[in-house]
């Protein structure tokens, strides 16, 4: 989805807290908004709970790979994903992370093929992506391999024709004329959900579960998870770890949803890195972030970090367009930096177009050209433990250097376990002083050259020049 707008609740907190407590009450039998589906269970509402508040301990080392199905291949469907799960495999990724699966809404429709957030059946496949053996196929596949894998997940809003629409009309915003609304004037094929609505949550929440506990899936990245009530995403989070523990990212970027969620959107930093690679904003304000915003959460709060993704690449531009050249050195800092990086599928291609939002317009894989410099940064995120996720990772240290307008140096671990040194400027730099540890032995990652601290204290960069230098 395209968001304009990100610290707007438009939904009134303290009467939905009081709605969860009565969804347990909720004698509700509706389905997902679609055909009748069978093997339902009714869901109860929980409290405010997520058993010890920390992500499943598979995901501490992970890296999340973001699948456009519909333009991952010419076939755009999960079998094309699923034949290429090898090669994804060896790019090192751990979490599959695939954008809505549902059928389109025909109502209101943008373009030919509508918005992937536009659902029309919270319990359906869009037929243009194969059917449920071949989503089952996808999810074991990756399982086998290692991987876990969330869907996309729209609760705020659905399309203009789910079921829902004719069958609980009360469950829907209304204007001051008694219509129902978008959520956004802009998003004019949905239609925004009353979380106020008695009925409403046991209903998303059974169909979130549904997912889970029929075709074994590892959880969710939740659409602009901060319109929706806190509460029912509290509520939630402990019915699907009843089913089996659960990763959740929530599109938001707020400390307190972490209540439910184990990792959210790190916006503010990524919208520093576009203005750093542009040469608008100094280096600095990249370690800004982390002592200030960034200090907000907790040490266990994982928090995702992207040069691209779907949104980015379709309205903002590709990596080249945002970043330029120096488009490299920010994937290496998204590597190295606290959080979780993603990779967008056709980030390794490289992809050099915007990919349309509401048509058909694969991917232009190129040979995979950056499939062994990402492979690379994966490997290196799994074997260094102080470059984990949340608290099993390592402290950031930020090193001062004499170049600090376009060149940021930094180790992490308590012993300065990596040092990381970007040069984000279209000019060599040379001789760059920095405070590097004395004493201890480093290898550099891509080019194997091996070092000492001293040796280190005075490094040289190539323009948007970059070096990873790993204690061996």
């Amino acid at each position: 989805m395209r968001y304009s707008i990100w610290n707007k609740r438009s939904k009134n907190n303290l009467a939905a807290l009081f709605l969860v407590l009565l969804a347990g009450l909720s004698a509700c039998t509706a389905d997902g908004g679609g055909a009748d589906h069978s093997s339902r269970t009714e869901v109860p509402a929980g409290e405010n709970q997520t058993g010890d508040g920390s992500a499943p301990k598979w995901s501490q080392d992970d890296v999340i790979y973001e699948v456009n199905v519909r333009q991952y291949s010419p076939e755009g469907t999960f079998a094309a994903v699923t034949a290429d799960l090898d090669r994804i495999e060896r790019l090192g990724v751990d979490i599959l992370w695939l954008m809505p699966i549902h059928p389109v809404g025909e109502k209101n429709r943008k373009g030919g093929l509508g918005s992937y957030y536009a659902v029309q059946d919270y319990k359906g496949i869009n037929p243009e992506f194969g059917d449920e053996a071949d989503l089952q196929a996808l999810v074991d596949g990756a399982h086998r391999r290692g991987m876990h894998v969330i869907l996309d997940w729209v609760a705020n809003h659905s399309a203009w024709d789910n079921a829902w629409i004719t069958e609980h009309p009360d469950w829907y915003t209304r204007d001051s004329l008694g219509q129902m609304q978008a959520p956004v004037a802009d998003w004019s094929d949905v239609a925004d959900l009353n979380y106020e609505a008695p009925g409403l949550r046991n209903a998303m929440a059974d169909a979130l579960a549904y997912w889970v506990r029929e075709f074994d899936l590892d959880g969710y990245r939740c659409d602009v998870a901060g319109m929706v009530p806190y509460s029912f995403w509290d509520s939630v989070r402990t019915v699907l770890d009843q089913i089996k523990p659960v990763f959740m990212l929530a599109e938001w970027e707020d400390p307190a949803i972490h209540s439910a969620f184990d990792m959210t959107y790190a916006w503010d930093l990524h919208h520093r890195m576009n203005e750093v690679a542009k040469g608008k904003w100094p280096v600095d304000s990249i370690r800004s972030y982390y002592e200030g915003k960034g200090a907000r959460f907790a040490d266990e709060d994982y928090q995702m970090v992207f040069t691209s993704n779907h949104d980015e690449n379709s309205w903002n531009g590709t990596v080249f367009e945002r970043m330029g050249d120096a488009h490299k050195p920010m994937a290496v800092l998204s590597f190295t930096v606290p959080g979780m990086p993603l990779i967008y599928s056709g980030q390794e291609a490289p992809m050099r177009k915007r990919l349309s939002f509401f048509e058909k317009d694969s991917i232009e894989w190129n040979g995979h050209a950056y499939q062994d410099f990402y492979a690379t940064l994966c490997s290196l995120k799994e074997e260094q433990v102080v470059l984990w996720n949340g608290a099993a990772g390592g402290p950031v240290k930020w090193l001062a250097t004499d170049a600090q307008n376009r060149v940021l140096v930094f180790a992490r671990g308590a012993n300065d376990e990596v040092l990381v040194a970007l040069n984000f400027g279209s000019y060599a730099v040379e001789d760059i002083a920095i405070e590097a540890p004395a004493g201890r032995a480093y290898a550099e990652l891509f080019s194997g050259t091996k070092a000492s601290g001293p040796q280190l204290a005075s490094l040289d960069l190539e323009p948007y020049g970059y070096a990873v230098w790993v204690q061996h």
